[in-house]
């Protein structure tokens, strides 16, 4: 038996490559050493700085760059490169640290240059230049909501240290009936027969159970704290409508279709954008995610700004859901399953997916059935991980193929379950020479 003899040459598949080290004061850069007497310089951060370092790159004949994501450090340079077209990778610091034989004498640009000519790098996904601008603004906004959140957070801790149990009768201490109790409490209101007026009649709790809960102490620094934090949370609100009216002119940018998605029975997601924000996505993306159960018009958007509509970056929807960190791992040694554990990745759009998978408990649905029959077999967390997974393949199927989402209903999927498992028994019963005999429903007896 003669053995084939393994062909072992790395082999250039991008001879014109270099490599940057980012910095956050200077960058270090390597081009092929036949280029340039001196192929190892540093150049300054500086944006003039920048552009000689893609003039240097320019007369090296260097065409494909890779570099590190380092901090945010890396962005003004990736988009100089890019936008005088280069090709840049922006590689993992993981994937490069993971792969053997690195000298301690050698610089970390000279390292990338040579992994990036043999082509054992991989870019990072990136999307188009305006998905960019709409993903700025969609994580600007949810940082405002974050520290706006964290006013709300200042003002019950400010009423619960007056004993002021607003928090006990209202579920919401900034909704309509909490902050006009809260603002006149600032304005120097302190009747509690008075403030216990300002109640809607959505609420449940009575005026007599409001007024209870409005008997406190009134000491004067907390009461400055309430004022304050309220003035915060007024600036917040403020910078939130200002960054939605970016959102709004940044989605018509990106409209590509003029039909209608048509009207929809569900509600809208607390802290909503002030548009019709379901529209926008449909003219964007030309299908209506908000058609599949759990996902709403603010999950969509989250997913949307993070990757676009385009898929074609991803090869099969396996590749779009190993990219959000939803897919099965694969540690297997000598045959044997040794985790199959998800890879930890801190993806916004993966997070909204798997809230959505939470909220499907209660759906009467095909996929709440689904998700509810996952739950009985895991625990919550890996059930809600899967659910995800199947919400990711969806919406990928939806951006590919431009169909729309039909949910078959509960009893569907449920009847779908029963004969599958029937399938089952039957192959293993005849495995094992048995055969399944159906039991006849019993005739009503006749009087």
């Amino acid at each position: 038996m003669t053995r084939r003899k393994l062909n072992t040459t790395l082999v250039l598949t991008h001879p014109d490559a270099a490599g940057i080290d980012i910095g956050s004061a200077s960058h270090f850069v390597a081009v092929p050493p036949q280029r340039d007497e001196q192929p190892v310089r540093e150049f300054k951060s500086f944006t003039a700085d920048l552009h000689q370092l893609a003039q240097w790159l320019k007369d090296c004949g260097v065409r494909s760059v890779a570099m590190e994501s380092t901090g945010v450090y890396w962005i003004p340079l990736y988009e100089l490169l890019d936008s005088q077209g280069f090709n840049v990778y922006l590689v993992n610091a993981r994937h490069v640290k993971n792969v053997s034989g690195r000298k301690s004498d050698v610089l970390d640009c000279q390292w990338l240059q040579q992994l990036m000519s043999y082509g054992l790098l991989a870019g990072a996904f990136r999307p188009a230049e305006e998905i960019c601008v709409l993903r700025a603004f969609a994580r600007q906004r949810e940082t405002l909501l974050i520290d706006q959140a964290r006013q709300i957070q200042h003002m019950q801790k400010a009423l619960t240290q007056m004993n002021i149990q607003l928090t006990q009768v209202l579920s919401d201490v900034v909704g309509v009936t909490g902050q006009a109790i809260i603002r006149a409490i600032v304005n120097g209101q302190r009747d509690p027969n008075v403030l216990a007026k300002l109640r809607k009649r959505q609420v449940k709790a009575s005026e007599q159970e409001i007024a209870a809960a409005l008997q406190g102490t009134w000491r004067d620094e907390h009461l400055f704290a309430l004022q304050q934090a309220l003035e915060l949370y007024d600036v917040y609100q403020h910078q939130l409508d200002a960054c939605d009216q970016k959102i709004e002119s940044a989605l018509a940018a990106l409209r590509r279709y003029d039909a209608d998605p048509g009207k929809t029975t569900r509600r809208w997601p607390k802290r909503a954008m002030h548009f019709d924000l379901r529209t926008h996505l449909f003219a964007m993306c030309g299908v209506d995610l908000t058609r599949i159960n759990g996902i709403d018009a603010m999950t969509a958007f989250k997913v949307l700004s993070e990757v676009g509509p385009d898929m074609s970056r991803f090869k099969t929807a396996k590749h779009f859901a190993s990219w959000l960190g939803l897919c099965p791992g694969t540690r297997i040694s000598g045959g044997k399953v040794l985790s199959g554990a998800t890879k930890r990745a801190p993806n916004r759009a993966a997070q909204a997916l798997k809230l959505a998978a939470a909220a499907l408990r209660t759906s009467q649905s095909a996929l709440g059935a689904y998700y509810r029959r996952l739950c009985s077999r895991l625990d919550r967390p890996r059930a809600i991980t899967a659910a995800a997974h199947k919400l990711a393949r969806l919406i990928y199927a939806m951006l590919t193929k431009g169909t729309e989402y039909v949910d078959q209903g509960e009893a569907y999927y449920e009847e779908r379950y029963r004969q599958r498992a029937l399938n089952n028994l039957t192959r293993r019963a005849g495995q094992l020479g048995f055969s399944l005999t159906p039991i006849a429903s019993e005739a009503p007896e006749s009087h």
